[in-house]
């Protein structure tokens, strides 16, 4: 599933095409593009049209569109990538792809946007604007590192009371937001923790350091265009990400750790996989049950 690095280099390519452009239609094809749209497609259809994009927003692995009209409150477009999703920009006349759920036309008949999701998990909801401008929707979804409303000292606090596996809690977007499975070992990786380890036998000097590295290690992503392992994950305008190059847990089993040489191992967590170095970041041991 793509994480914060590349949601944001998706919302920013769609920012550099859409902003300012007036939805002239918008075709939607199948019923699961639509199905977290209650009223369902025809109703999500008419409320879009003929509104104007004011903003592309983002929070977490969340991106929407805010969409204007004179003679109506704003509205925000929810567009979840799921496993799989992808928004292309296109020309109109280029060829459609083989799982293409939603064209966005626009009035100035230039570049459109389209939706494509090979496994259906993604998809389009209408919602409206919170207080703060987060869609209500998602108004559970905690602020990201790099979000200016990120409180790291009671993240920090929130994080020393929960008894899961740290990698459990990074993953828990009711607590910090973005970070998904790959730079969530990554993060590990470089604080030297093993993510097995309950929240609340870290320091929070050793927690605060954590999320500094998760920080770092999705800046340095998006500088690269996210990771990509397959065509599943692709920037607007088709191109791949290449952080992979860099990774020295995730997906690395069996090579060297880049401090220690011992080779990187794998282990299942939360019905997933997580990476390691067995000697940099010790397993813990069995905490005796009360």
């Amino acid at each position: 599933m793509p994480e914060l690095p590349e949601v944001e280099v998706v919302r920013r390519g769609l920012q550099d095409h859409v902003l300012g452009r007036t939805l002239r239609s918008l075709e939607l094809r199948g019923p699961r593009v639509a199905r977290r749209h209650l009223p369902g497609p025809g109703d999500l259809i008419a409320r879009v049209t003929d509104r104007t994009v004011t903003a592309v927003c983002r929070r977490g692995k969340y991106l929407w569109l805010v969409l204007s009209s004179p003679a109506d409150d704003d509205i925000a477009l929810l567009l979840h990538l799921g496993m799989s999703g992808q928004l292309l920009v296109q020309p109109p006349d280029a060829p459609q792809e083989k799982h293409l759920h939603a064209i966005f036309r626009f009035a100035d008949g230039g570049s459109e946007v389209r939706f494509v999701d090979q496994r259906t998990f993604g998809g389009l909801a209408l919602a409206e604007p919170g207080g703060d401008g987060i869609p209500s929707t998602i108004g559970h979804i905690a602020p990201d590192p790099f979000d200016p409303a990120f409180d790291e000292t009671a993240a920090v606090a929130n994080i020393t009371r929960r008894t899961s596996a740290i990698k459990r809690v990074l993953l828990d977007q009711r607590v910090v937001s973005g970070i998904g499975n790959i730079y969530a070992d990554e993060a590990l990786w470089r604080a030297r923790i093993h993510g097995a380890r309950p929240a609340d036998t870290l320091t929070k000097p050793a927690i605060r350091r954590v999320l500094g590295h998760a920080r770092d290690v999705m800046a340095e992503a998006l500088t690269q265009g996210g990771t990509s392992f397959d065509d599943l994950y692709v920037h607007v305008n088709g191109a791949s990400g290449y952080f992979d190059r860099s990774l020295a847990a995730y997906g690395q089993t069996g090579r060297p750790c880049g401090r220690c040489g011992t080779p990187i191992v794998r282990d299942h967590f939360m019905n997933r996989s997580s990476f390691f170095c067995p000697r940099c970041q010790l397993a813990p041991r069995h905490r005796a049950r009360p």
